[in-house]
């Protein structure tokens, strides 16, 4: 049983690498956008950050979830 336990929280944990690239790939979206609109900037920015930390926030929920799964087997 601990074993399953520890592979679904190692599943729950590989939301922090989808969070990684979803927020990579954002920022990379973000930087081009300004180098066509430097003007753009801050609104540019403002929107990135709000995505990042929704993104952020599914990663931290997946940790939640494995470290309940962990500690509560």
């Amino acid at each position: 049983m601990a074993g399953i336990v520890a592979i679904s929280a190692s599943l729950c944990v590989l939301t922090g690498v989808g969070a990684g690239i979803g927020i990579s790939v954002a920022t990379s979206k973000a930087v081009d956008a300004v180098a066509r609109q430097p003007e753009a900037a801050d609104k540019i920015r403002n929107i990135m950050v709000l995505g990042a930390a929704l993104a952020e926030a599914t990663a931290i929920y997946g940790f939640v979830i494995a470290l309940l799964m962990v500690l509560l087997k």
